[in-house]
């Protein structure tokens, strides 16, 4: 009915579900049994739905204005008391304890309940700045920001004080995910000031900036809308595309296996036709999925495709007399070094790295690219210590081999 996603979760390898924003006069909640193949109308709501979150296989929450509960996997839903606002956004650490947010100025801010909802507190009002989004670590350690503003809160104290973060990168965020007290991620909101997405070690306090791929047809538009830890180095996300001349933009999937320090991206099948992807979920390395707003997702039960893309970098435009592939730098390295290939005259490149028996583990670029000069990344974290070579290929023509030597 034309309603569009605003946040999705899958439970396990079959079970998920989402809700979706009002149209006319009513919001869904919706469930898929099967990993996303069909999906049913659960529950029917006048005000919009904005997050979905569940405990377990039984028990789940979702807000849009009030607060709804399920025990039974979403078959039935019912109201949970709230104070007379609107619930824009919550984190249910437990059936006890819950917090939700409202960003309006004079009777918002964060409110808390120890209790399931019997009783509420309000634990702050920040006037004009009052939060949209809120994301807890655990019973004491959160965060809270506004889209469309440039401040960072965090409580260390269950809620009883939010605190304004004013360290390097701090901003609203997208979403936001803590692995322990100290180490988390942030996407940068729209607007919200700070990095695209960063990466913190000191809770929170600073963040230091991860580069996102860029150059060519990327476009990271507002960087990583929605990202997923599968584990403390691998993370996925979405938000960004790539522009084909022919077929429009496409969307493609951000992925890093080394913590952040090194974002890799992939392109789903270009016959899918998906511009953009906006909610991204896995529930462990293999299994995973990633939607649009919008009627079409996609889904994976082996990690995606075997091929990741690194950024490539234009260094210098000036016509090259010659197409030439340069020995990397440092060399010998260690896990990271640097390609330089020269491009006389436009076409498609390609630079594919292989082992010491000649099977190719890496395609490092396979794009379009115009006369200039171009700095490509390798990053070997995943790979052990030896010897290596490289090739540069353009429009199917071998240009050079070169070989680079890993040592860990």
């Amino acid at each position: 009915g034309s309603r569009q996603i605003t946040d999705i979760t899958f439970l396990d390898s079959l079970n998920g579900y989402a809700v979706a924003t009002q149209m006319s006069d009513t919001s869904y909640v919706l469930k898929t049994s099967n990993r996303g193949d069909t999906w049913q109308i659960v529950y029917r709501n006048f005000f919009a739905m904005t997050k979905v979150q569940f405990l377990d296989i039984n028990t789940g929450y979702a807000c849009g204005g009030y607060l709804y509960k399920t025990i039974n996997g979403g078959i039935n839903w019912t109201l949970v008391n709230t104070p007379s606002i609107t619930v824009e956004n919550m984190f249910v650490l437990n059936q006890d304890t819950i917090w939700i947010v409202w960003s309006e100025g004079s009777a918002g801010g964060v409110f808390f309940t120890t209790n399931g909802g019997a009783s509420w507190q309000q634990q702050v009002n920040l006037g004009g700045n009052n939060p949209d989004k809120i994301y807890m670590y655990n019973a004491r350690i959160g965060f809270i920001s506004r889209t469309n503003s440039p401040q960072l809160r965090k409580t260390t104290n269950g809620g009883v004080n939010w605190n304004l973060l004013s360290g390097t990168g701090t901003g609203a965020f997208s979403d936001i995910y803590f692995i322990d007290s100290l180490t988390g991620w942030k996407a940068k909101a729209v607007g919200g000031g700070g990095w695209l997405m960063g990466k913190s070690t000191d809770g929170g306090i600073n963040w230091v900036e991860q580069i996102l791929p860029s150059g060519g047809n990327i476009s990271n538009g507002s960087g990583i809308v929605n990202f997923v830890n599968v584990n403390k180095d691998t993370i996925w996300g979405v938000g960004g595309n790539l522009f084909f001349p022919i077929q429009g933009a496409r969307a493609f999937m951000y992925r890093t296996t080394n913590s952040g320090d090194t974002w890799y991206f992939q392109i789903p099948d270009t016959s899918y036709q998906l511009p953009n992807l906006n909610f991204i979920d896995f529930k462990d390395k293999n299994i995973g999925w990633a939607y649009r707003v919008s009627i079409k997702g996609i889904h994976t039960t082996n990690g995606g495709d075997t091929t990741f893309y690194l950024p490539v970098k234009q260094v210098s435009n000036e016509v090259p007399k010659d197409f030439s592939l340069e020995q990397n730098y440092p060399n010998p390295f260690n896990a990271m070094t640097k390609l330089k290939i020269k491009i006389s005259r436009q076409g498609k490149a390609m630079i594919k790295v292989f082992d010491i028996s000649g099977r190719e583990i890496s395609v490092l670029l396979n794009e379009k690219l115009n006369t200039g000069e171009y700095e490509v990344l390798f990053n070997a974290n995943d790979y052990s210590s030896g010897v290596y070579f490289y090739s540069l290929t353009v429009e199917g023509i071998l240009i050079d081999t070169k070989k680079m030597i890993l040592i860990k």
